[in-house]
């Protein structure tokens, strides 16, 4: 049997799979498979790895904390790692207020966390969250998030009291304006201010098509939360840890979320969740409400002191735009040659490319998965999002070499000159 056959067999099938390839190592920007093919990463396992594959400084510190211990349960027998990290990120998330910690294992995990926070701390159930956006698969995350496909297909009754209101995106036809206007007819006719408790969202939408939240709406939110006592929850787990050319999403904003949930890229690959916020909101849970018995695992808080360093020492905020930049400007070069090509997007480098039928003018999908699997062919991983399918995101580790990604960027042209061409 081959691979792909004993996958099938052994494994349901709703876990999906994006390729056919079975790791066998890597190493920073590129994966070598079972049959010893090479190809360059731009998925990053879904912006985990922004400090590329195994990082010299991770690894090291994995392996440090290996020979002291992998586990005692931090509320059981605590330890300090856990308490520095958690310092470190009070001290570097956007918000100018004294802030307090909580670390867990997903991003889902952070997200429902989050929830259960801003509902102790005010008193309320409601929860507001946006049309195309993300949050996790378990119950709480799903009904959160505002994409159907695939996510809640045939998974029954969706928690209650969550409310959903469109995400501004100029390309699809929803301003600024249009967005909060229809969040105050939501508060005049489906639910009270005064009985919401927290709004939440992606300040740049990751598996809904990396549209960015315009400052201009941030703002806005932030001043519709104030007047009514309501919450706001930033999603960092996809933009955050240099992704945007930032520590942080947030910090392209001049205002601040009450809460912040962060996971992914945290701990360089290995499984760590956190949410940060106000110390006065943080604490509204009573001991024993909040935590998980993995939650802070101590291999993947030894990770997460080493990636922050690595954050730092190289620049990676600064080397986030600068190859953000080159990758646009060779998309941008592409646009008389692409006709599909709608929209280049994404600050920092997490970017991406929408694509329209060049005929029909409508979001094509089936043009977005051809470039992915000719480039897939040529050695090269790329991953599509978006509520229409039609948009490819790129999320190389930011370590990638210049080489490496001048390598990645050539074949990127050459997949969509070959995908138009055969239009």
């Amino acid at each position: 049997m081959t691979l792909t056959e004993r996958k099938n067999a052994a494994i349901s099938r709703g876990v999906g799979m994006m390729t056919q390839i079975y790791a066998d190592r890597a190493e920073n920007s590129e994966i070598w498979d079972k049959e010893g093919r090479r190809y360059i990463d731009f998925a990053s396992g879904i912006a985990v790895v922004n400090t590329g594959h195994r990082h010299p400084r991770v690894i090291a510190a994995v392996k440090e904390q290996l020979d002291r211990f992998t586990h005692t349960c931090h509320q059981v027998v605590p330890y300090e790692n856990y308490v520095h990290l958690a310092e470190r990120l009070n001290a570097i998330v956007p918000g100018d207020f004294a802030k307090k910690t909580i670390f867990v294992t997903t991003g889902a995990e952070a997200v429902e966390n989050a929830i259960k926070i801003a509902r102790a701390a005010t008193g309320r159930a409601a929860i507001i969250a946006f049309g195309g956006g993300f949050h996790g698969r378990t119950f709480m995350g799903m009904a959160l998030t505002g994409k159907v496909a695939p996510y809640k297909i045939g998974f029954g009754p969706m928690p209650g009291d969550v409310f959903h209101a469109p995400f501004p995106v100029p390309l699809h036809g929803v301003s600024v304006e249009q967005s909060l206007a229809t969040l105050k007819k939501l508060f005049a006719a489906d639910v009270d201010p005064q009985r919401v408790a927290a709004i939440i969202l992606e300040p740049v939408q990751g598996e809904g098509g990396f549209y960015p939240a315009p400052s201009a709406f941030m703002k806005a939110l932030r001043e519709i939360c104030d007047q009514h006592g309501i919450l706001l929850i930033a999603d960092e787990v996809q933009t955050g840890f240099a992704r945007t050319g930032k520590m942080f999403a947030m910090d392209h904003h001049e205002v601040a979320a009450d809460l912040v949930t962060m996971a992914k890229s945290l701990a360089g690959g290995f499984p760590l969740a956190a949410v940060t916020g106000r110390a006065e909101v943080m604490d509204a849970p009573g001991p024993g409400g909040l935590g998980g018995t993995y939650g802070g695992n101590p291999l993947g808080i030894a990770a997460a002191h080493a990636v922050l360093d690595v954050i730092a020492d190289e620049g990676l905020c600064d080397r986030a735009n600068q190859l953000g930049s080159r990758l646009k400007q060779r998309l941008e070069s592409l646009r008389d040659k692409v006709p599909e090509i709608v929209d280049i997007r994404g600050p920092g480098f997490m970017n991406a490319v929408e694509f329209n039928d060049a005929t029909t003018k409508l979001p094509s999908a089936d043009f977005t998965n051809k470039v992915r699997l000719i480039a897939l062919d040529k050695g090269l991983i790329l991953l599509t999002c978006g509520v229409h399918g039609n948009v490819i995101r790129f999320l190389s580790p930011i370590t990638i070499q210049d080489n490496v990604f001048s390598e990645a960027l050539d074949i990127l042209e050459a997949s969509l000159l070959k995908a138009s061409a055969g239009r």
